[in-house]
């Protein structure tokens, strides 16, 4: 049985993507919203592949926007559980963002997402058997 720490490490989950317009807002960076549904994708990713069950968002929590993501940047999502309840999981998202150009990278953007895990019938269970 893996332990609580290999299964965090285990379960850390990467993501890149580019930025392009159709992902911009106005100002030519990118859009809240889109930053906001990758980083609750991601996290879903670390609390499924953690818990290895069904389980759903409860609450996001604490989202900074540090600093703005411009069209043609990579960003990199990382979700990694910071807390581990009964049966829930908080995973913490950095996105950050690189230069396409040169090596400068900088943390744009945190959050904490809250996830619980479910039977079938949608009710709680353990988030994961010990």
């Amino acid at each position: 049985m893996n332990s609580i720490e290999d299964l965090i490490e285990k379960s850390e989950t990467r993501i890149f993507k580019a930025v392009f317009p159709n992902t911009t807002n106005h100002y030519e960076t990118l859009f809240g919203g889109t930053a906001l549904q990758l980083m609750d994708e991601v996290s879903f990713i670390c609390a499924t592949r953690f818990s290895r069950k069904k389980v759903v968002t409860i609450s996001s929590d604490k989202i900074d926007f540090e600093k703005p993501i411009p069209e043609g940047t990579i960003i990199e999502l990382v979700a990694k559980v910071s807390e581990v309840g009964r049966t829930s999981c908080t995973v913490r998202v950095d996105i950050y963002k690189e230069d396409m150009y040169s090596y400068q990278r900088d943390l744009a953007v945190t959050g904490l997402f809250k996830f619980v895990a479910i039977d079938n019938n949608k009710k709680p269970i353990p988030i994961i058997d010990k």
